[in-house]
């Protein structure tokens, strides 16, 4: 239990820290990829502006030159630098580097052909270039070709800078994350913690008030709520152990008179023959009364003794099937009871497994049928004793109830018992390290089955 609350507040701390983390991330993401595509749009435009500029220097330079040959034209553009020149005229063509006219792009040739100035990026054996071009004379048209590998350099280096950034910012993100989920689930850990000490019967924990936010407000309400918890469970306690002391003491004042009253009805047993008829049964009537209220009695004693603790076990081999028997027959059951199986010995209390079995078999008699089972089996090192009846069976409701004490499922099942036989019989399974477990449906009898 322990250890699944432990991973399951681990998992929270990591979830709230790979949260934050993504948020800031995610924001720092947005940001530089902002920053970059503004960074990239400015730069590119400032080339475009840069080169056409030059390039209408360019055109002007080329008018001074109009009668100069075009080779000579070239020339100085060259000695200026900055720039290659692809120069077309009568369709000779004039390089001042290691471009040619194949470079320029058809779309940038049709614009110039147009009598236009007009420029395109183009990427020349692995070289970025700004191409401009425009007619120098009715006979003369001038390329340039602008290096941008400076201006890419640049935008890798800032798209670099930038990861970097991100990747720096998450990971400071993820630490501060850790520690505020720390920080931040530390309270709801005490609470945890104080909940399973609460759960475990230590009723006087409490959580320190250490501030009046809502955790402090939190910590205020669970220590009022396990002071009213502490002091319900403390009445509860009360009143049960005067419920027990009261069902003793009844039980300790009422054996003195009840032996009396025993030995009384056993003498008017023995002159029933000869009362007269009118007396007879009023006799007969006060006799079993005082039986049952002999067993009511007994059962409270022993139900008192458990309640108290003083039940000790005496344990020894024992032959289960010839205890079942005996069982039987003193009781006078014989006929109506089949055994099953033998061969099953245990080491155990007899006294303890025969009043189990009685209290089974009896209870199977008195509300289920005619006539009762019992099985005897091993399964896996536990022996199995089940008493099982074809009577008209136990609703669901009823099932959870039927171990406690002085439960009765409904009229046509009380019979004449005290409603203490199967919450006995499921202390002393307990005593002997076992328990009573019951499957029954209406219509289909019931089957009690002790497992030690």
């Amino acid at each position: 239990m322990r250890r699944r609350q432990g991973i399951a507040a681990g998992g929270l701390r990591r979830r709230l820290t790979i949260t934050f983390a993504l948020a800031v991330g995610l924001s720092a993401a947005a940001l530089g990829a902002g920053s970059y595509l503004v960074v990239r749009h400015n730069l590119l435009a400032d080339s475009v502006d840069s080169s056409v500029a030059q390039t209408r220097r360019n055109l002007d330079v080329a008018r001074a030159y109009r009668t100069a040959p075009t080779a000579t034209l070239v020339k100085a553009y060259q000695s200026r630098g900055g720039f290659e020149t692809v120069a077309v005229r009568h369709d000779q063509v004039y390089l001042s580097g290691l471009v040619s006219l194949h470079e320029v792009p058809s779309a940038l040739k049709t614009i110039v052909g147009r009598g236009e100035l007009g420029y395109q990026r183009a990427n020349v054996a692995g070289t970025h270039y700004l191409v401009t071009g425009a007619p120098a004379t009715n006979d003369r048209q001038l390329y340039f070709f602008f290096s941008e590998e400076g201006l890419r350099h640049e935008l890798v280096v800032l798209r670099n800078i930038l990861l970097a950034g991100v990747g720096i910012l998450v990971v400071l993100a993820a630490l501060a994350g850790i520690v505020l989920a720390r920080s931040t689930l530390r309270p709801v850990g005490r609470a945890s913690e104080a909940a399973r000490s609460l759960a475990e019967g230590l009723l006087e924990t409490r959580l320190p008030v250490e501030g009046k936010d809502e955790f402090g407000a939190w910590a205020q309400s669970f220590n009022e709520m396990a002071a009213a918890l502490e002091g319900k469970i403390a009445a509860l306690s009360a009143a049960r152990a005067r419920e027990r002391r009261f069902t003793a003491d009844v039980a300790h004042e009422l054996r003195t008179p009840l032996t009396a009253l025993v030995g009384e009805a056993s003498l008017l047993a023995e002159h029933l023959d000869r009362m007269p008829p009118a007396s007879r049964r009023p006799a007969e009537l006060l006799i079993a009364d005082v039986g049952r209220l002999r067993r009511l009695v007994e059962e409270l004693m022993e139900i008192s003794r458990f309640d108290a603790g003083a039940e000790s076990i005496h344990a020894e081999e024992v032959d289960v099937a010839a205890l079942v028997s005996a069982t039987v027959r003193a009781r006078g059951w014989d006929g109506r009871v089949r055994l099953h199986g033998s061969g099953l010995t245990l080491t155990s209390d007899p006294r303890r497994l025969e009043r189990i079995v009685a209290n089974l078999v009896g209870n199977a008699l008195e509300h289920g049928a005619s006539e009762v089972s019992v099985r005897l089996a091993s399964e896996n090192g536990t022996a199995l004793v089940e008493v099982a009846d074809d009577g008209p069976g136990i609703a669901a409701e009823h099932l959870p109830h039927l171990f406690e004490r002085f439960y009765k499922a409904d009229a046509a099942r009380s019979g004449v018992g005290t409603g203490l036989g199967l919450a006995i019989a499921q202390e002393n399974a307990r005593l002997l390290g076992g328990e009573i477990q019951v499957r029954s449906e209406p219509g289909a009898g019931s089957r009690f089955t002790l497992r030690i």
